[in-house]
């Protein structure tokens, strides 16, 4: 089986644990704790050719917030050409759960939207429906 490599960016201790310990079954995990890391990360692993499959991001964290890193990582992918089924799979994972949140989210192009605290079964089959776990 495949092994997924995610990146977890998440400000809050408690919630980078949980999603840490839930994701490392499916494979590699890297964790950042604010949004500037994120963007750092994800430029890094496009750098060294093992680019991440998933990103889980906090919306609610220092530096850049979720949205930002989001909006960045788009643009990343676009000046280098790679193609939309290969970009990053991104999951907002947030306790701002209200509609106009869920639509920005989506508008800068994230695949999902896991309101917190995050329901494993919910998750896994969010994963399932990505096509990132069997």
């Amino acid at each position: 089986m495949r092994r997924m490599k995610t990146l977890i960016a998440e400000d809050d201790f408690a919630s980078r644990k949980s999603m840490l310990r839930f994701l490392e079954q499916y494979g590699e995990c890297d964790v950042v704790v604010d949004g500037r890391e994120a963007v750092e990360a994800f430029e890094m692993a496009l750098e060294n050719g093992e680019g991440y499959e998933l990103l889980c991001l906090d919306i609610m964290m220092p530096v850049k917030d979720g949205y930002q890193v989001l909006s960045e990582i788009r643009e990343l992918e676009t000046k280098r050409g790679i193609p939309e089924e290969q970009k990053i799979k991104v999951i907002m994972t947030t306790a701002l759960t209200e509609g106009r949140n869920v639509t920005r989210a989506f508008e800068l192009g994230c695949a999902a939207y896991a309101g917190k605290p995050i329901d494993q079964e919910k998750f896994e089959n969010m994963l399932r429906k990505l096509e990132l776990i069997p």
